[in-house]
């Protein structure tokens, strides 16, 4: 019996989606596996779309179901992930409902498909209506307390594209080749969904490796440091490689360390495409000892990502408390080594793609160097700095430009 179109996508999906909600493996660890026999490149950007919205959404669309069933199906049912994809494909991606049906019910074969097929019908006979922003689990509403509602404000929708330009200078140039947005020199923003590499600019040859992919937020760490003029910056755990990109871009004469050999090399090939040039160095950052102090130093510190879950709503189920205080403490531990490896009037911008205060201002209050503050100046037009001179975005701010990732930025002089 031939297969309807489009169900390759649906099971990559449901791959997708178990293995992050029963391994709790990440959202772009699992994807690869998930869509390896989905040819298309528009079908496994479906397939990736489908498990994103079912993630972004999953409390709402849990709770419509449950109004729909005489008793309610258990957390980790199939059936209820596939009404949660089903329902996310009609309300999220419009896809018309009986497509929705052709493509969700095979996924039930031999199992409750007369309850799935009863549970969607009902809802979209009710017209079912989603609220203007995701429901918070409850963990996660309570630790942002007040920031919950405007942070939720900002997940409504998958984010723009991002690229930072190696050269600045050419911001008015590529804002005309690909029809993108700019909200500050050498950032652009285009339309979410495009395929990068097609993109102009992209390649190595003449006229390409002209930008990279980078969130507004988390190219706003490098650009704190300045221009180098050919002074030494080391970047801690840096792959794979954005602010490294962008340090050396600025005229600094780069070390870039991480423990990770995949990443490493993820990190030269974007070297190696942008015609940039850095010192790679594979090594446990809490382990290696440098042979010389830097100028400054740029520690854009592993952490829980959750300032991340506009593009990873993975980071909403799979993290908790034990995450949060591991990461938390592995900081720490980085924070005090890099204090030591700065010359005298060295500067340090510490940095962290999450909203946790743990990991964000705690570890700030902790830093025994000389602050120096972030200025407004510094910024893009709609971001302020904190009383004490930090940064903290989240993906509720900027709203009319399409928002921006989760950060904390704090920044020191050594005496």
């Amino acid at each position: 019996m031939a297969q309807p179109p489009g169900i390759h996508a649906r099971k990559a999906a449901l791959r997708l989606l178990d293995a992050i909600m029963r391994r709790g493996e990440t959202l772009d660890t699992a994807f690869g596996a998930a869509t390896k026999d989905v040819r298309k490149f528009e079908d496994k950007a479906l397939a990736r779309a489908i498990a994103s919205e079912v993630l972004r959404w999953m409390v709402d669309l849990d709770a419509a179901i449950d109004s729909a069933t005489k008793s309610n199906l258990p957390g980790d049912a199939k059936a209820r992930m596939v009404l949660r994809m089903m329902l996310a494909q009609w309300l999220r991606l419009e896809t018309p409902p009986h497509a929705v049906l052709a493509t969700g019910l095979p996924l039930l074969a031999g199992g409750p498909r007369r309850l799935a097929h009863g549970v969607f019908s009902t809802l979209t006979k009710q017209e079912l209506v989603l609220p203007e922003a995701p429901t918070l689990p409850t963990d996660v509403a309570q630790r942002w307390g007040e920031r919950a509602g405007p942070i939720a404000s900002g997940l409504a929708e998958p984010p723009p594209l991002d690229l930072t330009l190696k050269d600045a200078g050419e911001t008015e140039i590529y804002k005309a080749k690909l029809a993108a947005d700019s909200l500050m020199p050498g950032h652009l923003r285009l339309p979410r969904g495009e395929n990068v590499e097609k993109l102009a600019g992209f390649g190595t040859k003449e006229g390409g490796g002209a930008w990279w992919v980078q969130d507004l937020a988390a190219s706003l760490p490098a650009r704190l440091l300045g221009e180098g003029d050919g002074r030494h910056v080391l970047d801690l755990c840096a792959a794979p490689g954005g602010k490294t990109l962008q340090l050396a871009a600025q005229g600094w004469k780069v070390t870039a360390l991480d423990i990770s050999k995949r990443r490493l090399d993820l990190l030269k090939q974007n070297l190696k495409r942008t015609g940039l040039k850095a010192g790679t160095v594979r090594a446990d950052a809490l382990a290696w000892e440098p042979k010389h102090q830097f100028d400054a130093i740029l520690l854009d510190a592993p952490c829980t990502a959750t300032g991340t879950c506009r593009r990873h709503p993975d980071v909403l189920h799979r993290i908790g408390q034990r995450q949060i205080e591991e990461m938390a403490e592995l900081q720490s531990a980085l924070l005090e080594r890099a204090q030591g490896w700065l010359k005298p009037g060295g500067t340090l911008v510490y940095a962290v793609c999450s909203l946790e205060d743990e990991e964000g201002e705690a570890q700030a209050e902790r830093v025994t160097l000389q602050p120096h503050p972030i200025t407004q100046d510094e910024l893009p037009e709609g971001l302020s700095p904190t009383p004490a001179g930090w940064l903290r975005t989240d993906p509720g701010m900027l709203p009319d430009h399409g928002g921006l990732d989760g950060f904390f930025i704090a920044r020191w002089r050594a005496g």
